[in-house]
């Protein structure tokens, strides 16, 4: 599968993946602060974080969406189908925290609103292992691949000639 948004040769969904996921670790985090008993303020970044994450998981979703356009039917893309569900998920649960608590005044969270993310993270943890399998089946597709210059093969009239200075 090659994708089509590429950053310098590589695709760049899964270099979006791994922001969403760490802003939603971090807002579960500041989440579990606040619910522990900390300082109130805790709660507001926990809401800022999930929303900055779910902005960031919309922009990795639609590059996931645009690589699984040209992937054949097959065992890949079963695992990349899942792989996005597992993503699509994590954001819908953490979408529906931000917005049972989007109308509080401190926007604090709550125990039930922290087990939905923890939920979430949980799911997006099978998110993150279908990812790497993903990026294991690739790296074997390309181990059959040449690389380097052995990927030009032979171009005619190029000669390469090494010689050594005389002694």
């Amino acid at each position: 599968m090659e994708s089509r948004l590429r950053v310098q040769g590589n695709p760049i969904q899964p270099m979006l993946v791994t922001f969403p996921f760490g802003l939603f670790v971090c807002a579960a985090v500041f989440d579990l602060a606040d619910v522990a008993g900390g300082p109130a303020f805790f709660g507001e970044v926990g809401y800022w974080t999930a929303v900055a994450a779910l902005v960031a998981a919309a922009l990795a979703t639609v590059a996931g969406m645009v690589d699984l356009w040209d992937v054949r039917a097959g065992g890949f893309r079963r695992t990349a189908v899942m792989f996005n569900l597992a993503n699509a998920a994590m954001a819908a649960l953490f979408l529906l925290s931000c917005l049972m608590r989007a109308h509080a005044p401190q926007r604090g969270a709550t125990g039930l609103e922290l087990a939905v993310e923890l939920l979430a993270l949980a799911t997006g943890s099978v998110g993150v292992w279908l990812g790497a399998r993903l990026m294991r089946q690739l790296d074997r597709g390309r181990a059959a691949e040449p690389s380097g210059f052995e990927a030009f093969g032979d171009i005619p009239g190029a000669t390469v000639e090494i010689s050594r200075p005389p002694a």
